[in-house]
């Protein structure tokens, strides 16, 4: 089960070209003041920021230009992030490990603040419940097992233990972190309220491609 924790609301959101997940592992670089501000305030206060997929726009401003709304666009479903490390490797500069925990939803459209962050008014969305992947997307599972073994000879830790190898929700989340597949898709596939529903998509991608076969 994922950890949950109450959202501040409103929630402080991270705008990034890319999916996060829940129990997903995110490392991220802060530079631009105003989510150093952020981290600074999030770590204050031990509450987590959100991060939502862009759909238009960019992650970091030009230097010297003041974040503008105009352009940017995001998704409506986000992933709370919680800061697991900080490493400030030299001044103005710090190193974020993070994990993911419950998605959310807006309640309403994102504003921007005077300093450029996002702020949303959120719901916290169910987790997934506990489900068998069921002995259909045994190969499935076999496969993620074997592709976190190999990861792990290369001395790369992709998923943060416990790998729980028995839960559909997580064997899909996992394997949505690895896949090359549009962004689009993956925040659909995130969005999805039944896991077994995730894992069979996943399933069925995964044997399209070859990767799993029988």
């Amino acid at each position: 089960m994922t950890e949950r924790t109450t959202l501040p609301d409103p929630l402080p959101l991270f705008p990034l070209q890319t999916v996060l997940f829940p129990g997903a592992l995110l490392a991220l670089k802060i530079f631009e003041a105003r989510y150093l501000d952020m981290v600074a305030d999030c770590l204050r206060k031990r509450s987590p920021f959100g991060v939502i997929c862009l759909q238009q726009g960019t992650e970091v401003e030009p230097e010297g230009r003041r974040p503008s709304p105009a352009g940017v666009k995001m998704e409506a479903v986000g992933v709370a992030a919680r800061i697991d490390e900080v490493d400030a490797e030299q001044t103005g500069i710090l190193q974020l490990r993070c994990t993911g925990q419950q998605r959310f939803k807006l309640r309403e459209a994102p504003v921007q603040g005077g300093n450029g962050l996002w702020w949303g008014r959120v719901e916290t969305l169910a987790d997934d419940p506990v489900r068998s992947p069921g002995p259909a997307m045994l190969q499935t599972v076999t496969a993620l097992a074997e592709a976190i073994r190999k990861l792990q000879e290369h001395e790369r830790v992709p998923f943060a233990e416990p790998y729980r190898l028995d839960d559909a929700g997580w064997v899909a989340n996992r394997w949505c972190e690895l896949l090359p597949v549009p962004l689009s898709a993956k925040q659909k596939l995130m969005e999805l309220d039944d896991p077994v529903i995730r894992l069979s998509l996943v399933d069925g991608f995964l044997r399209d491609k070859k990767v799993v076969v029988g």
